[in-house]
């Protein structure tokens, strides 16, 4: 299944009526239904499946304490824009969103704080673009741990307060696109030129002579 987000730049447009094109054969013009022109049309960028993105965490996560619980959700904002054929798809700054599928508090006889944690989603001019990645933190060891294969951006040291399990803030980590993305490229709109007015000419002087005659003076 395709997705498709609207980008700012160039001048991909799908039709939305019926149009008319001209045959090569025999000049005259003949009705395209407007399907067969979108899927004729549609020769733009196309954001791939698993496409990886750096997300870099906007809050501490964490077991420790009554702070966090399963079902919360975080954020994070992409590091670095992701670019297809010259165009961004997805821009540096953007706000994704992760949650908390699973925590566990640290406990008696050493039991360490544990959580798996899930991104996702991405927002880009208002559309949510699914994406991929999850991970799980233990309060032991010095390393959070991926799920599914998917891996995560360097190596986690310094992630144990305690027995607590801990993902700081600014920690960055990778995630990847769900599904393929059709970018629907909007036109770009010339500015149109304003002719400017010309200066008005002041009206000429008149002066008054003797006998109701009247000079022009330059």
């Amino acid at each position: 299944m395709f997705k498709e987000i609207t980008m700012t730049t160039s001048a991909i447009l799908f039709a939305a009526t019926p149009v008319l094109a001209q045959s090569a054969q025999t000049g005259q013009m003949i009705e395209v239904p407007a399907q067969a022109v979108q899927q004729a049309a549609h020769t733009g960028p196309v954001l791939p499946a698993s496409t990886e993105l750096t997300l870099r965490m906007d809050q501490e996560v964490t077991t420790k304490g009554r702070t966090w619980k399963e079902g919360d959700t975080f954020h994070l904002t992409n590091v670095a824009d992701v670019i297809v054929d010259g165009y961004v798809a997805i821009p540096q700054g953007a706000r994704a969103t992760g949650r908390i599928t699973w925590l566990t508090s640290r406990g008696a006889f050493g039991k360490s704080g544990k959580m798996d944690i899930a991104i996702e989603h991405i927002e880009v001019n208002g559309k949510r673009i699914p994406l991929e990645g999850t991970f799980r933190q233990e309060g032991e060891g010095a390393t959070l741990a991926t799920i599914g294969g998917v891996i995560v951006a360097g190596v986690f040291a310094g992630f144990i307060t305690g027995r607590s399990g801990r993902i700081p803030h600014g920690r960055e980590l990778k995630a990847f696109t769900k599904e393929p993305l059709k970018l629907a490229v909007a036109p770009v709109v010339q500015p149109q030129r304003v002719a400017e007015a010309e200066p008005v000419q002041p009206a000429p002087k008149q002066r008054e002579l003797p006998g109701n005659l009247r000079v022009v003076s330059e």
